[in-house]
C-alpha cells in the first residue's frame, strides 16, 4: 500500500519537478483541515447593470432593511433584500473607461520600429478602468468614483440619486470612514500624497478650526495614493510604493501618520481586504500583511503562476473579497489571455495554504448582511455564491505534481486504488505516469471511484488529477496505490 498523501494548497513555482508531491494545478477548490472538497457553486441573483460592477459594499439601514450597491464607469446602483435594483447616479457624473489602456509595450510605438518581441520603454501613459471605493456613513452610502472624483451620499431614497457631499473637495481617486467616524477623501484635488479628513460625525466640515477635527495631511512618500481601508484599532493607507499607518491622537494633530512599509505597494484600487488577523494585499510582485507593528510579506507558493500568468495592463481591475466562513481571501484578477478579470488566487489565512482557478468576477460582497456572497461577473450580474453544487458547466478538479511511487530502479505495478472519499463516486481520477522526470507521459483513466478501484499501470513516477462532478459536496482524503514493486534490471 503506497498512500498519496498531498499537503493542503497548490504550489505552482518553478518546475513541474519542483512540485513533486504538492497539487500543482486546480480550480474550484479548497482544502479544509487538509481534507480537499468544491468550493460553493452559484445561482443567479440579479443583474445591477450591463457593465462590469468595479466596487460594491452591503449594510443595514436602522429599520433593519438589507442593501447593496455596486458601480460602474458608468454609474451607481443599488438593490433592495428582493433584488429591486434602482439607478442612483449622481447629477452629472463624468463617467470613466471601462477597461485600462497602456501606450507602452507590444503595439506601443509604430509598426517597424523595435525590435521585436522586447518591451517599449516605459515612457507613454496609462489609464486605470474607473473604480468606486464604496462605504457607510450610519445608515447612508457614500462613495466616490475615479473618474468623477466627486465624495457622494445617498440617503436610502431610491428616487433621488446620490448627491455630491457639501463642502467635501472633489478632484479625489476614494475615500474610506474610519472606526472613530471620520470621513477621509484620497488625493483630493488631485494632490495624489495628500489626505484630507472631515470632522467627526459632520461629514460636511472639511476646513480646520479650533472648534473642529478636520484637517490634511501629505504622506512622505515617491508614490501615489491607491486606497485607504480600515482595520482593528487603525486604518492603513496604501501608495503604489508603500504603506502608511493612520492612527486618531485626537486635537489638535487628530491623526498621526507613520510609514510602515516599504516596496509593499498596492497594484491597485481595489486588491486589499480587512478581517481580524490583518489587512490583506496584492502587490506588484508579491502578497503583503499589516497586523499592526510592520508590514510583512506573505511567502506565496503560486507567485510565478499568478504574477507570470496576468494581463498586467489591466491590473487596475483586480479586486480582492474575503470569504470569512473558510478563512479565505480571493483576488480576481485578468489572465494574460484576457482583458477582463478571469482567474483567481486564494490565500487561506488561517491555515497559511494558497489556491487558484478560473472565474469571471469583477468584485464581490462577503456573507453577513446577507446569507452568503454576493459576487459580481463581468456583465454586471450578481452571483450569491457558496449556494448550491453547480459551477455553470465546469467541474471542480485538483492536479498534483509528479509523486515518486518506485524506489531507486523499481517500479511501480499498480492494480488497485483504494479511494479515501465522503461520499464515494462523486469524483473520478486519472494519472499520468512517466519513468523519467523527462519521460513520455501515458494517461490512465478517468476512473470512477470504488472500493476498491482496479487499476493498470507500471511508473517510477505518478501525477494525480481528482475531478469532481456537480453533485453532493464531496471530500477527498488519502488515497492509496496497491501493487508490487519491479525491478528494471
Amino acid at each position: 500500500m503506497i498512500p498519496l498523501e498531498i499537503p493542503p494548497g497548490v504550489f505552482r513555482n518553478g518546475t513541474d519537478l519542483q512540485s513533486a508531491g504538492r497539487w500543482r494545478n486546480a480550480s474550484l477548490v479548497r482544502w479544509t483541515d487538509g481534507t480537499m472538497q468544491p468550493v460553493g457553486g452559484w445561482l443567479n441573483r440579479v443583474t445591477m447593470s450591463d457593465q462590469p460592477i468595479r466596487g460594491a459594499i452591503a449594510w443595514r439601514d436602522l429599520t433593519g432593511d438589507r442593501w447593496f450597491a455596486g458601480g460602474t464607469f458608468e454609474g451607481l446602483f443599488v438593490s433592495n433584500a428582493i433584488n429591486t435594483v434602482s439607478d442612483i447616479t449622481p447629477a452629472s457624473f463624468v463617467t470613466g473607461t471601462s477597461g485600462a489602456a497602456q501606450n507602452t509595450g507590444y503595439g506601443g510605438a509604430f509598426y517597424g520600429t523595435g525590435s521585436y518581441g522586447l518591451e517599449r520603454p516605459d515612457t507613454g501613459a496609462y489609464s486605470e478602468a474607473t473604480v468606486w471605493s464604496l462605504d457607510t456613513w450610519g445608515e447612508y452610502l457614500v462613495g466616490c468614483a475615479t473618474s468623477d472624483g466627486r465624495l457622494v451620499e445617498w440617503t436610502l431614497n431610491t428616487g433621488t440619486p446620490a448627491a455630491a457631499i457639501s463642502n467635501a473637495p472633489t478632484g479625489c481617486s476614494g475615500l474610506f470612514v474610519t472606526e472613530e467616524r471620520f470621513l477621509f477623501a484620497l488625493a483630493p484635488s488631485g494632490n495624489y500624497r495628500r489626505v484630507a479628513w472631515s470632522d467627526r460625525e459632520d461629514n460636511t466640515t472639511w476646513t480646520a478650526a479650533a472648534t473642529n477635527e478636520a484637517g490634511d495631511f501629505d504622506l512622505q512618500t515617491a508614490g501615489q495614493i491607491m486606497l485607504g481601508i480600515r482595520s482593528r484599532g487603525q486604518s492603513l493607507i496604501l501608495t503604489n510604493l508603500d504603506a502608511h499607518s493612520v492612527t486618531y491622537q485626537g486635537p489638535p494633530f487628530v491623526y498621526g501618520f507613520e510609514r510602515v512599509g516599504s516596496s509593499c505597494g498596492a497594484i491597485s484600487r481595489q486588491c486589499a481586504a480587512s478581517v481580524d488577523s490583518g489587512v490583506y494585499w496584492m502587490g506588484e510582485r508579491g502578497f503583503f500583511r499589516f497586523a499592526g507593528g510592520a508590514v510583512e510579506s506573505i511567502p506565496c507558493d503560486v507567485m510565478d503562476y499568478v504574477f507570470d500568468g496576468m494581463n498586467a495592463v489591466q491590473k487596475s481591475r483586480i479586486a480582492a473579497v474575503t470569504n470569512r466562513k473558510y478563512s479565505e481571501i480571493w483576488w480576481f484578477y485578468p489572465g494574460d489571455d484576457s482583458t477582463e478579470n478571469s482567474r483567481y488566487v486564494v490565500y487561506n489565512y488561517k491555515e497559511g495554504h494558497w489556491a487558484t482557478g478560473l472565474i469571471n468576477r469583477t468584485c464581490g460582497i462577503d456573507a453577513g448582511v446577507f446569507n452568503g456572497p454576493i459576487w459580481f461577473s463581468a456583465s454586471g450580474l450578481g452571483y450569491d455564491h457558496e449556494a448550491g453544487t453547480t459551477f455553470d458547466g465546469t467541474q471542480p478538479y485538483a492536479e498534483s505534481g509528479p509523486m515518486q511511487v518506485g524506489a531507486g530502479d523499481n517500479v511501480v505495478m499498480a492494480t488497485q486504488l483504494i479511494p479515501d472519499e465522503k461520499t464515494q463516486g462523486d469524483v473520478t481520477v486519472t494519472f499520468a505516469t512517466r519513468f523519467y522526470p523527462n519521460g513520455t507521459e501515458t494517461e490512465y483513466g478517468p476512473y470512477s471511484m470504488a472500493a476498491p478501484t482496479d487499476i493498470r499501470f507500471t511508473a517510477r513516477q505518478v501525477a494525480m488529477k481528482v475531478t469532481g462532478g456537480s453533485g453532493r459536496a464531496w471530500r477527498w482524503g488519502i488515497p492509496r496505490i496497491n501493487g508490487t514493486l519491479r525491478g528494471t534490471r
